[in-house]
C-alpha cells in the first residue's frame, strides 16, 4: 500500500502519550500507535528504502538502564538508515511533525576526534562549504556540541561553530499539515539528496579517520 500521509490521530497520540507516558496509558492505546503512527511510518520506509538504503523503524519502548528519566516509552517513532556505522539517514515523527536529517552520531571517543580532526584540517573548509549552502536551503544544523569551543582550537579558528560539535544532525523539518500529505515522502527524498554530498565527505573523510584511530589504539 502507497504512503499517504500520517493522519492527525498520530500527532494526537504523541502529545497524549507526553501527558501520560506510563504503561497503562500505552496498552489503551496500542492500536492507535499501530495504526497511525506504525503503518504509515512503514509505508513511508518502504518507498524510501529503494534508493537509500535499507531503512530500520525504533521499537517505541525506550532504555532507561542508563538515564534517570524511566519513562517508559518514546514520544516519537525514528526510522533511520546506517550507511556505515555512526553515519546514515534519520526519520523523527512526533506531535509537531516530520523531521529528515543526515546524521554523523557516534559517540565513541574516537568518532569525536577524527570528526574533529578532519574539520579542523584544510580540507574541512569543504564540509564547511556544504553545510552553508545546506543552510541557504533551510537546514538546520544539530546534534551534540560543547557550548564553547574544544580546548586547543583557537577563537579565530574559521570553522570554530563546527569544531563544537560531537556528533552532527543536518537537516529540516516539516509540520504535521505537510506530514499529512502523500507529497511528504517526496519532501523527505529530497531533503535527503540535498545531505547526500555531506554524508559523502563525512565517510570519505571522517569515518575513514575513525577507522584509522581505532586500529592504531588512539
Amino acid at each position: 500500500m502507497a504512503f499517504t500521509g500520517f493522519p492527525d490521530e498520530a500527532f494526537d497520540f504523541f502529545e497524549e502519550l507526553a501527558e501520560d507516558n506510563s504503561t497503562a496509558f500505552w496498552h489503551r492505546h496500542r492500536d492507535r500507535y499501530e495504526r497511525a503512527v506504525r503503518e504509515p511510518m512503514a509505508r513511508l520506509v518502504a518507498e524510501l528504502s529503494p534508493e537509500f538504503g535499507a531503512l530500520r523503524m525504533l521499537r517505541p519502548q525506550r532504555d532507561t538502564r542508563a538515564s534517570n528519566d524511566k519513562s517508559p516509552y518514546k514520544t516519537y517513532q525514528g526510522a533511520l538508515v546506517d550507511l556505515e556505522p555512526g553515519l546514515g539517514y534519520w526519520l523523527h515523527l512526533d506531535a509537531r511533525g516530520l523531521r529528515a536529517t543526515g546524521r554523523y552520531y557516534s559517540r565513541a571517543p574516537q568518532e569525536t576526534a577524527a570528526l574533529r580532526a578532519v574539520v579542523a584540517e584544510e580540507r574541512g573548509a569543504e564540509l564547511q562549504s556544504l553545510v552553508d549552502g545546506l543552510a541557504g536551503l533551510g537546514h538546520a544544523v544539530g546534534g551534540v556540541a560543547l557550548r564553547t569551543r574544544p580546548r586547543g582550537v583557537p577563537a579565530g579558528h574559521p570553522r570554530v561553530g563546527l569544531l563544537r560539535h560531537r556528533t552532527l544532525d543536518i537537516g529540516r523539518d516539516c509540520d504535521r499539515v505537510a506530514a499529512g500529505r502523500p507529497s511528504a515522502a517526496a519532501w523527505v527524498a529530497g531533503t535527503w539528496r540535498e545531505l547526500r554530498p555531506v554524508l559523502d565527505w563525512l565517510s570519505a573523510n571522517a569515518c575513514v579517520r575513525a577507522r584509522e584511530l581505532r586500529a592504531s589504539g588512539g
